[in-house]
């Protein structure tokens, strides 16, 4: 996440709040010390942020996906 100082954001608030709603999320810092996160108002809270494991059950992931195409790989390698 981006951290922006103080007179910094002062002078691009506009455009810092245009990325904020279009979903960026930064910090404002003050000396250095992060005083403020902004997000775009109707952003879910953090903890409920959904990333990792959103397909999960939506497929199916072979037992041997690790060693596909081994023997092509190895071929095109030299090997």
């Amino acid at each position: 996440m981006e951290s922006v100082n103080m007179h910094e954001a002062k002078t691009r608030l506009s455009q810092l709040v245009a990325r904020a709603a279009k979903g960026e999320a930064f910090i404002i810092a003050k000396a250095g010390k992060p005083v403020a996160r902004v997000t775009a108002y109707d952003s879910p809270e953090v903890g409920q942020q959904k990333r990792m494991g959103f397909l999960a059950g939506e497929f199916k992931v072979p037992d041997d996906f690790d060693r596909m195409g081994q023997d092509e790989i190895t071929e095109l390698f030299g090997g």
